[in-house]
């Protein structure tokens, strides 16, 4: 039988290596992957906690979470295209050009 704790370490496994992709990468794109796998991870453990505490209260705030990660990404995309046609690229050493 899966327990709480075996999602737990999956979701800290998970959030270890999105933080490790997001501090050594520097496309852009990969970031933002890394960013979304991180509220995937955190979603994980609050519906695994909500599972385990006969809670509904982390499924909700999982609901909020995925709504705020879905604008998230529409506006990350919609800067990273713009910045690629201004730029060509998408590296994070770039971004600087935002300042004038």
């Amino acid at each position: 039988m899966i327990s709480v704790y075996h999602y737990m370490s999956v979701a800290a496994i998970l959030f270890a290596m999105s933080t490790y992709g997001v501090l050594t990468r520097r496309n852009a794109i990969v970031i933002f992957m890394c960013i979304e796998l991180m509220l995937n991870s955190v979603n994980l453990t609050f519906i695994s906690l909500s599972s385990h505490l006969q809670n509904i209260d982390g499924q909700i705030f999982v609901f909020f979470v995925m709504a705020v990660a879905a604008a998230e990404a529409a506006v990350g995309l919609a800067l990273m295209i713009a910045f690629y046609r201004n730029r060509e690229s998408i590296d994070v050493d770039n971004i600087n050009m935002l300042k004038w």
